[in-house]
């Protein structure tokens, strides 16, 4: 029996591969591929060893039986979207297909606020009002709020590119799991068998919160008249601030007593509301939920998490994938793990190496620092590596209780075996 995490560098996004199943009837998910240059140099050339693996030749497509996006989001969905262009040109080639999946599980924004569609254009929100914001903008932070609003139209083009695959196929269905519907966290909805021994459960988004999302976002766009860039860039900031963590897909994946937590860019409280609410977790103040591996939410953005979060979900092994950028994992996220488990011992991997992550993060500290000087704003101090830095932490451990492994090189991956380890 088969139970594997694959963890490959996605820059500042996921990617992830989870192999399940048997050695004779090997089963794969695919978890998000991170944004731009991450498809290529590592999604790729994987999924190339994989194939021949099973000893596919060219003319053979590879089986997935699960690609999931957890939320529409550049740096999650973007090598997915290379994918998927891939195929539709091989389909319209009539070439043979790379690859097929039985499932896309995937909450687009248009099926989470579904006024979207009608509603943006009426209230001046169309495609070339995105693309003024995205091309003509010289503000930083407007810039990457529209880039926040650009990935809507991405979930769409998923959309699009799925439908177009599944023509005359039973391959590409939408959220099978969820009779093509929003897939959501119930207090019924039990664990899900998907097949090669593995059930999964679904522990977000939560069916409130995208009912209040849908509330205030009609409210806002009743109250804006029709505008133009500065309306796209408050809608951007809008959909930054609620959408994306709100709306990530978190699954718990169990097999042969094994537990895998996936929680996309899910805030850390939402997450344990949903661990509550499918009974994963209990009301008492002692509850505890413990998972062989938990991938970190957002990056390690102290954001998403706080010291409760830690203490109430435990893990063997912590998933911090991020390379620097916006400053993930940050040191304060790693400090409140530490100090939720002072006793326990536990490995942490990084998809980056430390000394790699730390320049990256001391880049974009220097880059706030410069934005609140020309904002007029109270100004953070400059870096100092012994009080901001990665390094002086990881260095800190205890070797007897913690491990830390990186991935050093593109072309590799990180493999956690929990049953009978991947031959490949």
């Amino acid at each position: 029996m088969i139970l594997t995490l694959e963890v490959r560098r996605a820059r500042k996004g996921d990617c992830l591969l989870l192999h399940y199943g048997t050695k004779t009837a090997p089963k794969l998910m695919l978890i998000d591929a991170g944004p731009s240059g991450v498809y290529q140099p590592q999604l790729a050339p994987r999924l190339d060893a994989i194939r021949a693996a099973r000893q596919l030749t060219s003319q053979d497509t590879l089986g997935v039986d699960v690609i999931m996006v957890s939320h529409v989001d550049d740096d999650h969905i973007k090598g997915i979207l290379d994918l998927t262009k891939k195929l539709t040109t091989q389909k319209k080639d009539q070439e043979p297909l790379y690859l097929k999946t039985k499932t896309l599980w995937h909450n687009s924004f248009d099926d989470v606020l579904e006024t979207t569609p009608v509603e943006l254009k009426e209230a001046g929100f169309g495609p070339a009002t995105m693309n003024v914001v995205v091309n003509d903008t010289t503000d930083p932070d407007e810039l990457y709020r529209s880039k926040v609003l650009a990935s809507i139209p991405q979930g769409r083009t998923l959309r699009d590119d799925a439908a177009a695959l599944r023509k005359s196929s039973s391959s590409w269905k939408v959220n099978d799991i969820s009779n093509g519907k929003l897939i959501l966290a119930t207090a019924t909805g039990g664990k899900i068998d998907i097949g090669g021994g593995v059930k999964i459960t679904v522990v977000g988004p939560l069916r409130s919160d995208l009912v209040k999302l849908q509330e205030e976002h009609d409210k806002f766009l009743k109250k804006k008249k029709k505008g133009g860039p500065a309306a796209a860039a408050i809608l951007a900031a809008y959909v930054d601030n609620s959408a994306a963590n709100l709306s990530s897909i978190v699954v718990l994946v169990e097999k042969n007593k094994k537990r895998i937590l996936f929680t996309g860019d899910a805030r850390g409280d939402k997450t344990l509301e949903g661990l509550k609410l499918t009974k994963l977790l209990g009301k008492k103040a002692s509850d505890r939920i413990h998972v062989d591996v938990l991938k970190v939410p957002h990056h390690g953005s102290a954001n998403n998490v706080e010291l409760a979060f830690f203490k109430k979900v435990t893990a063997d092994h912590y998933v911090f994938s991020g390379n620097g950028e916006h400053g993930n994992p940050e040191r304060e996220t790693i400090e409140m793990l530490l100090a939720a488990r002072p006793t326990a011992t536990f490995t942490m991997h990084f998809t980056y190496p430390i000394d790699e992550i730390d320049v990256a993060r001391e880049a974009d500290w220097k880059k706030e620092q410069a934005k609140e000087i020309a904002k007029g704003k109270p100004v953070r101090p400059d870096w100092d590596p012994a009080v901001n830095g990665l390094r002086v932490v990881i260095d800190g451990l205890d070797a007897n209780r913690h491990t830390v492994t990186t991935i050093d090189a593109d072309a590799t991956g990180r493999v956690l075996n929990l049953l009978s380890p991947i031959a490949f």
